[in-house]
């Protein structure tokens, strides 16, 4: 049996049956409740990132030995976290994982030194913002073709020159991980302290993600010590395949959101003495957002659980981010359309949820599966 026809079991574990009934309920009760204030302050919620701390999220992959539960890397429970986490608010889902993510990848190709600095840094009582810093201003961004450089010098250490864009929580980040064209040896990723001497940000402003602090950030002869490169077992395609299904799995959350709105509204509008939802037209066009939907997280979840076996999930996971950034956004616009005049207005969240998922086609690196 080939890789692609590998069986995968989409029972949750009872343990991650135990882990969605909790994020679903921090979901509605902390993140959905407070989404529509935080969008139109453009900030997060004030004690939100403290609440987060208690998921205990940030101490699951870290060993035991340092300090952590010592579960282990899980693709698939990752893509149930960020999914449901999603479906509160993807902006403040982001926030929440962004510094998981810089463990993850620190916790498969750093070394025993980087994951002691991550580990004492990330898994505390206290939340710390840490981010990765992949993506770059300008059209057609390839992670493969950086215009950030990172040039080896004489005595082994890098210096970094370059722009970033996206960097979640910029000059409050503790830590980022940026990623850099080195040479000879392509893109490789840099463990760098947020403080460090010749990095600066500016705050950007989007159209949707707007509690997110989003920064540019510019890179001016930032030097690194040897010891900031990931290990040479680093693995380029792998980490973008995770990036792409954790941004399919925010698409599945928020989409999840938008089809559990619309379906009472249009169950419940009435025009011309009857139920919106009676109209041939409305029905079938639930039914398009419901069928797309489950193909969506189909393969997702499909794609994570490669990940999970050690298979190649290269493919799908190509395909799980391609069918979310087209269904995601379709279903975003067809969730506006059913609510008709009242989709355009800021009254429902329907409108803030299709301005998230615009984002889907520009959020690479942002969160590890």
């Amino acid at each position: 049996m080939s890789d692609t026809e590998r069986l995968f079991d989409l029972t949750p574990t009872d343990e991650q049956q135990m882990t969605r009934e909790l994020m679903r309920r921090f979901a509605r009760e902390t993140m959905a409740a407070e989404a529509r204030a935080a969008d139109e302050a453009a900030a997060l919620p004030e004690g939100f990132l403290a609440k987060v701390v208690d998921l205990g999220l940030n101490f699951m992959p870290i060993p035991e030995a340092l300090g952590g539960v010592g579960a282990g890397r899980s693709p698939v429970s990752n893509v149930l976290n960020i999914e449901d986490l999603a479906g509160g608010d993807m902006a403040m889902a982001i926030a929440a994982l962004a510094p998981l993510s810089v463990i993850n990848c620190v916790m498969d190709y750093g070394s025993e030194a980087q994951q002691e600095i991550v580990s004492q840094a990330l898994a505390t009582a206290d939340f710390t913002p840490a981010a990765i810093a992949m993506m770059e201003p300008g059209i057609g961004f390839d992670a493969r073709q950086l215009k950030t450089r990172a040039a080896r010098q004489g005595d082994g250490s890098f210096v970094l020159n370059g722009s970033k864009s996206m960097v979640s929580f910029g000059p409050d980040a503790r830590l980022l991980l940026v990623f850099a064209d080195t040479g000879e040896a392509g893109t490789r990723a840099f463990l760098v302290n947020g403080g460090s001497a010749g990095i600066s940000f500016e705050k950007e402003d989007y159209m949707g993600l707007r509690p997110l602090p989003l920064y540019g950030m510019t890179l001016n002869n930032v030097v690194l010590p040897a010891t900031a490169q990931l290990g040479e077992n680093f693995d380029l395609r792998q980490i973008l395949s995770m990036s792409k299904i954790a941004t399919a799995a925010l698409a599945v959350g928020t989409s999840q959101a938008v089809l559990d709105y619309v379906i009472p509204y249009v169950n419940e509008r009435v025009a011309f003495g009857e139920p919106i939802s009676n109209r041939q037209a409305v029905a079938f066009m639930v039914a398009d957002m419901a069928t797309e939907l489950e193909g969506m997280r189909l393969l997702v979840y499909r794609a994570a659980a490669q990940a999970e076996q050690g298979i190649d999930c290269t493919r799908m996971a190509f395909l799980a981010q391609r069918s979310a950034i087209k269904y995601g956004m379709k279903i975003g616009t067809d969730g506006v359309q059913l609510l008709g005049g009242h989709g355009f207005t800021r009254e429902h969240p329907v409108e803030m949820w299709y301005r998230n998922l615009r984002a889907l086609a520009t959020l690479d690196g942002m969160l590890l599966a």
